[in-house]
């Protein structure tokens, strides 16, 4: 998350490209969205199946971070993919992102708005269980979850790309008044969100999607990437980040 910020610090003063970042998580960690209360989750659970927690800079609901793809993209909210609203940033994302999942030929949609979300996703913790406004689906189930923030003059979008397992395990870890209420959130996830790997009847490698990724990129926004790690400004102030911020408990348990 400290990176993340870091890429976002470096390319908003343009002393950096815009970034499109990908990458996985070890352990297994939950993320809580930046305005999420830190009530939803069940901190005993947690240590007993020896999972992660942080909270994210970008909003939405609680995100269990294994078998799966972080994509993070960040650049000054003038660059020409990114600029405009919330709204048309986040739609040419989503091209982007339906673009590389056509070339593993996964037929999704990212064009429906949600404009009446149903009362018993109101206090949903779980970010999967329900799509937001043009989130990339399959056969009506969400299939990528992202979110994005604005600072320092540019644009971060995290997303998150399932691509095997269990998505109720995250229940297992959020607080719920009751059993049958924990195994009723379960259900219902597994009903509304899928993986890769239930679409396509095998799950990918990462460096399949990650490469469907960057061709999606590349074709939607005419993108010609560059492949870096981070400078080591963006090295520094991430250390820095992650003493002052994401490491602490203080941001951490914030709300």
């Amino acid at each position: 998350m400290g990176l993340d910020e870091a890429i976002l610090f470096s390319t908003a003063q343009k002393n950096s490209p815009p970034t499109l970042r990908m990458y996985a998580w070890q352990p297994a960690t939950l993320s809580l969205g930046f305005a999420q209360p830190h009530l939803d989750v069940d901190l005993a659970a947690l240590e007993e199946e020896q999972w992660g927690l942080v909270r994210r800079p970008t909003g939405g609901r609680a995100i269990l971070h294994v078998d799966e793809l972080t994509y993070a993209v960040a650049g000054s909210d003038d660059e020409p993919f990114l600029a405009g609203g919330l709204l048309e940033s986040y739609c040419k994302i989503s091209r982007a992102l339906l673009t590389g999942l056509a070339r593993m030929n996964v037929t999704a949609f990212g064009d429906k708005a949600y404009t009446n979300e149903p009362p018993d996703n109101k206090k949903n913790p779980v970010c999967f269980e329900t799509p937001s406004n043009y989130e990339i689906t399959v056969d009506g189930k969400k299939l990528i979850g992202s979110a994005q923030s604005r600072k320092y003059g540019g644009i971060l979008q995290h997303g998150s790309i399932p691509i095997k397992g269990d998505l109720a395990r995250i229940t297992r870890v959020l607080q719920f008044p009751s059993e049958q209420a924990r195994q009723t959130a379960a259900n219902r996830l597994i009903a509304r969100a899928s993986t890769l790997e239930a679409v396509m009847g095998t799950a990918p490698s990462m460096e399949t999607v990650a490469e469907a990724v960057i061709t999606g990129f590349s074709k939607a926004g005419n993108i010609h990437f560059s492949s870096s790690q981070p400078s080591e400004q963006e090295l520094k102030m991430a250390a820095e980040l992650v003493s002052a911020k994401y490491g602490s408990a203080q941001w951490t348990f914030r709300i």
